[in-house]
């Protein structure tokens, strides 16, 4: 029988992620990935656009990168390869916590003792962020799967997604984000800004209004990709999809013309979405996303009239 790293050696470079295999296990890492988050939230200063709190994909999982305690430093990490949570400081301290079924009460419990032994607490907000009934940490026994070998699909997911989007990015010579993991909603991330400033976004469910107007203080061609969700009662999962969506969206980008062909408009989520099983079952899967990505930001630049000499990289 193979072992889990000799499959993931020898598996597909974008893995099958379908949401109702690890419907349980993505709902319980969100919350995980939510105490993490909310850890670098309170040690590192704000930057607009909330890109203080965000988590980056590494070649063995997500990071939170250095945060300061001080003169010292602090690192955690979500190893998807040997599937343990580390936490390391800049003066050698140490501590890890398996990636395994536990409770998200357990979890949390686990977290705040280490980081307590490297004398490394912060107040953290202890309630999730952006889920429907949320359910304080401390209290949560209700979320407790983790399947190693869909969170480790999810991460690889993650990290394919950064090589294509990263190519992306650089054809873009204007203000545009870093690749980040926004834990909240477990979206991976890019954004790109005309420089021009936005009229004020209406209130989003589950987010102060603080954070919505800073996020979308100027006009943006935003894409990433989404794990999906289980669907309300009754109906089939929400399964994961790469999105592109424009703010303000201007008149005509929904109609605009975008590839690849299983690429659409969605006016339940107001963005264009291309499912992710049929980016990975297309003959070139690179070249598919792409398409969506170039294509849905030329809707936005194009619609909104972009100063697209000044912002795009000339081939």
């Amino acid at each position: 029988m193979a072992t889990e790293h000799e499959a993931m050696k020898d598996s597909e470079v974008w893995p099958a992620l379908p949401q109702n295999a690890w419907s349980d296990t993505c709902a319980t890492l969100q919350l995980w990935l939510q105490m993490v988050g909310k850890v670098r939230m309170a040690l590192v200063p704000a930057i607009n656009h909330s890109w203080n709190v965000t988590l980056y994909p590494t070649i063995r999982g997500l990071t939170t990168m250095p945060m300061a305690l001080g003169t010292r430093m602090v690192e955690i990490d979500f190893d998807f390869v040997e599937h343990e949570l580390v936490i390391e400081t800049s003066d050698g301290g140490r501590e890890t916590i398996a990636l395994a079924p536990m409770t998200v009460a357990e979890f949390y419990s686990r977290l705040m003792a280490a980081l307590g032994s490297l004398d490394a607490l912060c107040n953290v907000w202890p309630v999730p962020c952006e889920v429907a009934e949320p359910i304080p940490f401390k209290k949560d026994d209700v979320h407790r799967a983790y399947d190693p070998v869909y969170a480790q699909r999810f991460w690889r997911v993650l990290l394919q997604t950064t090589r294509v989007f990263t190519v992306f990015r650089a054809r873009f010579r204007g203000k545009v984000s870093p690749i980040h993991l926004f834990w909240g909603a477990m979206d991976l991330a890019c954004t790109r800004f005309s420089g021009r400033t936005a009229p004020e976004h209406p209130s989003m469910p589950g987010l102060p209004d603080r954070v919505t107007h800073d996020a979308y203080s100027h006009e943006v061609s935003s894409c990433g990709f989404w794990p999906g969700a289980p669907g309300p009662p009754g109906a089939p999962s929400i399964e994961p999809f790469f999105y592109s969506y424009a703010y303000p969206e201007p008149a005509g980008y929904r109609e605009y013309a975008i590839g690849p062909a299983e690429a659409r408009f969605d006016k339940n989520f107001g963005e264009f979405i291309f499912p992710y099983e049929a980016m990975r079952q297309s003959a070139d899967p690179d070249d598919a996303l792409l398409k969506f990505l170039q294509s849905t930001y030329e809707a936005a630049a194009v619609c909104a009239k972009w100063d697209r000499d000044a912002l795009e990289v000339k081939a």
